[in-house]
C-alpha cells in the first residue's frame, strides 16, 4: 500500500550512474544516498533541476513518465464548461463520469496527488541542500538556482490548491528521519502565503531571459503572482503585476506573421503554435514559458497533447468509405480526440476572428489517400463536418479539434508521441488577468482596452466598457486560450464551475454537482496517514 510519508518522500535527482572497472561489480553505497552524492557544486544541481523541469514535462506527457496514453492534467482542463470527454477511454472520461470517476479510489486521482507531491520534495531537496556552506558558488548562481525550485514548487501548489482545496503544505525535504507520517491539511490561506514567498523571491533572483528556452524566468514567476493576487482578492498588486510584465518585461504579444510558414496561408495568432516557432529564439516575442521535447535525445521528453486533441482522422467515412485519409505531417498527425470543445466554446467566435477559424480549428478533413477515393471525389478535396447547431456528444468522430497541438514525426506517422517544443504559458493571459484585475477595482474601460489588444490581434470587433463582465472576459480566456489554460482552476478561482459547467457541458452536466469543484483527497492517502485527515465535502461515504 502507498503511504503517505512515500507520497512525500519520493525524489526525482535524474540519472546517477555508478561506475565499474574491468567488468567488475564494485559496490558503491553512493548509490543510496544520490542526495548526498548530487548536490555538491553548482553542476549538480544543474542536473537536479534537469530532473525538476522533467517532472513538470510529465503533465502533458501521459500518466507514468512520458509512457502513458492518459494527459496527467486532464481533470483541470476537461469537464469544464468549453470540454468535454469525447472518447469513452481513459481519463478524458473522468469530466463526462464526475460521480463514478472523481472519487477517493479512482487510481488516476491517486497518481495525480503522488506527482505533485514527488515534485514537491525534489524541489524542496535542492532548496535544502543550496543551504550548505561548502558549495563553491556566488550568490546571483546559488539564487538563481534557488529561484527556480522555488517558483516550481509555488507551481505545484498552485495545482494542488486548485484541484484539492486544503492541502498539506510541506517545504522541507524529506528523508530519513526527516519524514512525518501524521500530516495535516495546511488551510489554503496559508498555503498561498507560501507560494508568494516563493514566487517573489524567484521573481527578485530569477533572469529576464534565458538562452535556454524551458527555463523559468522572471516573468513566468510575474505572471504567477499577478494572477495569485486577484485569487486573494488583493487586485490592485494584480494590476500592477500584470502591468509590469506587459510594458517593462522583454515580451510583446505577436501581430504579425513569422517563423517557418510566415509566407504559406495562415494568421499572427496561430503561428505560435507550428512546430519551429514556439520559442523566443525562433521569434517568439509573446511566450513566457515553452515545454521542451526533443525526439531522440534521451531524457528528451515527449507529449500526447495531439494524440489527446485531434481528430480521430482515421475514422472519417467519406460517402460510405473508410481509409480515405491517411496520416500525414501536414494534417497534424494520428489523433483520437479524447476530449473536445463544447459546441458553448465552438460557438463563441465571430465569423472574422482569426481564433476560431481555420486555421486554428479543424472541422474537416482533406482527402490524401490516392488508393482509396470515394466515386465522385478527387485527391484534395475537402470535406466539411456538419456540425453547427448541434450539441456536443460522446463518441463523435465528425466534431471540430484544435490544431494548437499538431504534430507528426515523419519517420512515424502513426506514432503516438509528439515531440514539439509547445507553447506552455503566454503574454496574452497576462493581458487577461490584467483586464480581470482592472475590471474588479473599476477600471472597465482600462479592462476593455486590454481584451481589445487580443481582439484586434484576433481580427475580431472591438469591446467597450460596457462589454465588461465577468461571463465575458472568461468567454475571452476560452477563445484565446483553450486547451492552454488551466480552465478549471479559473472556474472554481472565480466560483464559477458549477454554473458554467451546467449551462454549458451537455455531456457532463446531468453527472456532475457542486462538490465536484474540487477533488477527493485520495484514499490511500487517508488511510496510511498516521492521524485522521478530513476528506472533501460530499467525498466521505465513497
Amino acid at each position: 500500500m502507498k503511504t503517505i510519508k512515500y507520497i512525500l518522500a519520493f525524489t526525482l535527482l535524474g540519472s546517477v550512474f555508478v561506475g565499474c572497472s574491468d567488468l567488475e561489480l564494485v559496490e558503491d553505497p553512493r548509490a543510496n544516498i544520490a542526495a548526498d552524492n548530487l548536490y555538491k557544486d553548482k553542476a549538480g544541481f544543474e542536473v537536479g533541476l534537469n530532473g525538476l523541469y522533467a517532472q513538470y514535462r510529465r503533465e502533458r506527457g501521459g500518466d507514468t513518465y512520458g509512457s502513458g496514453n492518459d494527459l496527467m492534467i486532464d481533470p483541470a482542463v476537461t469537464g469544464t464548461d468549453n470540454m468535454y470527454g469525447n472518447e469513452r477511454t481513459g481519463w478524458a472520461r473522468g469530466g463526462n463520469e464526475l460521480d463514478a470517476r472523481n472519487t477517493p479510489t479512482y487510481s488516476g486521482n491517486r497518481q495525480l496527488l503522488n506527482w505533485l507531491y514527488e515534485m514537491n520534495n525534489a524541489a524542496n531537496t535542492i532548496i535544502a541542500r543550496a543551504k550548505n556552506p561548502a558549495i563553491d558558488w556566488t550568490d546571483k548562481e546559488k539564487n538563481r538556482i534557488v529561484g527556480e525550485a522555488r517558483l516550481l514548487r509555488a507551481w505545484v501548489y498552485r495545482h494542488l490548491s486548485s484541484l484539492y482545496g486544503d492541502i498539506p503544505l510541506v517545504l522541507e525535504e524529506s528523508s530519513g528521519a526527516n519524514v512525518i507520517t501524521d500530516w495535516v491539511r495546511t488551510p489554503i490561506g496559508k498555503v498561498r502565503e507560501a507560494m508568494e514567498a516563493d514566487l517573489l523571491f524567484a521573481e527578485e533572483h530569477l533572469p529576464e531571459t534565458s538562452s535556454n528556452g524551458g527555463k523559468v524566468v522572471k516573468g513566468v514567476a510575474t505572471h504567477y503572482l499577478a494572477e495569485l493576487y486577484l485569487t486573494l482578492g488583493r487586485d490592485g498588486e494584480a494590476v500592477t503585476k500584470a502591468n509590469d510584465l506587459i510594458t517593462k518585461g522583454p515580451f510583446s504579444l505577436i501581430t504579425e506573421r513569422y517563423g517557418v510558414r510566415a509566407n504559406q496561408p495562415g494568421t499572427s495568432f496561430t503561428d505560435m503554435f507550428i512546430d519551429g516557432n514556439s520559442n523566443k529564439s525562433e521569434g517568439n516575442t509573446e511566450v513566457l514559458w515553452v515545454m521542451q521535447h526533443e525526439l531522440e535525445v534521451n531524457g528528451g521528453g515527449d507529449n500526447i497533447m495531439r494524440r489527446w486533441h485531434r481528430a480521430r482522422s482515421q475514422d472519417i467515412r467519406v460517402d460510405g468509405k473508410s481509409n480515405t485519409i491517411m496520416f500525414s505531417v501536414a494534417n497534424g498527425g494520428r489523433g483520437l480526440q479524447r476530449v473536445a470543445p463544447t459546441r458553448y466554446a465552438l460557438e463563441l467566435y465571430e465569423t472574422s476572428d482569426h481564433r476560431g477559424g481555420r486555421f486554428a480549428w479543424r472541422d474537416y478533413e482533406v482527402l490524401n489517400n490516392p488508393d482509396n477515393v470515394p466515386s465522385g471525389r478527387a485527391i484534395g478535396d475537402t470535406i466539411f463536418f456538419d456540425w453547427k447547431g448541434k450539441d456536443e456528444k460522446q463518441q463523435n468522430n465528425y466534431w471540430p479539434s484544435t490544431r494548437k497541438w499538431d504534430y507528426a514525426n515523419p519517420l512515424d506517422l502513426a506514432g503516438s508521441r509528439s515531440y514539439n517544443d509547445q507553447v506552455y504559458l503566454r503574454l496574452a493571459e497576462t493581458y487577461l488577468i490584467l483586464a480581470e484585475a482592472q475590471m474588479n477595482t473599476g477600471d472597465l474601460e482600462g479592462a476593455a482596452k486590454s481584451i481589445n489588444k487580443l481582439r484586434l490581434r484576433a481580427n475580431a470587433s472591438l469591446i467597450t466598457a460596457g462589454d465588461v463582465d465577468i461571463d465575458f472576459i472568461l468567454d475571452e480566456r476560452s477563445r484565446e486560450l483553450y486547451s492552454e489554460e488551466h480552465r478549471k482552476y479559473t472556474l472554481v478561482r472565480l466560483g464559477k464551475w458549477y454554473e458554467r459547467f451546467q449551462l454549458y457541458n451537455k455531456v457532463g452536466a446531468p453527472n456532475g454537482d457542486e462538490r465536484h469543484t474540487l477533488m477527493p483527497i485520495p484514499q490511500d492517502a487517508i488511510d496510511a496517514n498516521g492521524i485522521p485527515m478530513t476528506q472533501n465535502p460530499g467525498y466521505d461515504n465513497e
